[in-house]
């Protein structure tokens, strides 16, 4: 590994290899989840798959890019901190068009535990990236916050995808 050139990012790189990797590998899992999908006869349209799917790619993805923006050789915090500035925008922007897309499906209706797992967590996780980013260069508390926001992502994404194939396993087909 090369060392960073931040002392405030040395000795992470290792929290974002794990991070970054099982990211990685969980979205090529996720295809499988969506081609099992494919070859069922349960009902879903591309909304659903918008709202309750192409979410947990998008967060493991969000696990992946925060990986690689904590490993990566910056020269200076302040851009670091705009490339997570940018990574948590990016996240609650797409939170709110997960809204959009699960409240205009109408294949499935949400129950509150998808709220929680696909908007609310996602957006307080987002919200957290860019709490940190704000304030990396003030403290040692925001490494931890942004380690645990990226972990947060990919758990979330792990709770998506097994609530997906949950679903998929417990429906009957038409």
């Amino acid at each position: 590994m090369v060392e960073p050139a931040l002392p405030a990012l040395a000795g992470w790189d290792s929290v974002y290899v794990i991070i970054g990797s099982s990211g990685a590998a969980l979205i090529g899992l996720q295809f499988v989840v969506f081609a099992l999908l494919s070859q069922t006869r349960i009902p879903h349209s591309n909304a659903t798959v918008s709202a309750f799917g192409t979410p947990t790619i998008v967060h493991l993805v969000s696990a992946l890019s925060v990986s690689v923006v904590m490993c990566a050789p910056w020269r200076s915090l302040l851009a670091v901190a705009i490339a997570l500035v940018l990574c948590g925008l990016l996240g609650l922007g797409y939170g709110a068009m997960v809204i959009r897309h699960a409240r205009s499906q109408t294949s499935y209706s949400p129950v509150w535990q998808d709220w929680l797992w696909d908007v609310i967590l996602p957006d307080c996780t987002y919200l957290a990236i860019l709490i940190g980013a704000v304030n990396l260069h003030e403290s040692d508390w925001t490494s931890f916050v942004v380690a645990g926001s990226a972990l947060s992502l990919l758990l979330i994404a792990i709770h998506n995808a097994w609530d997906t194939l949950a679903y998929i396993a417990n429906t009957p087909s038409t």
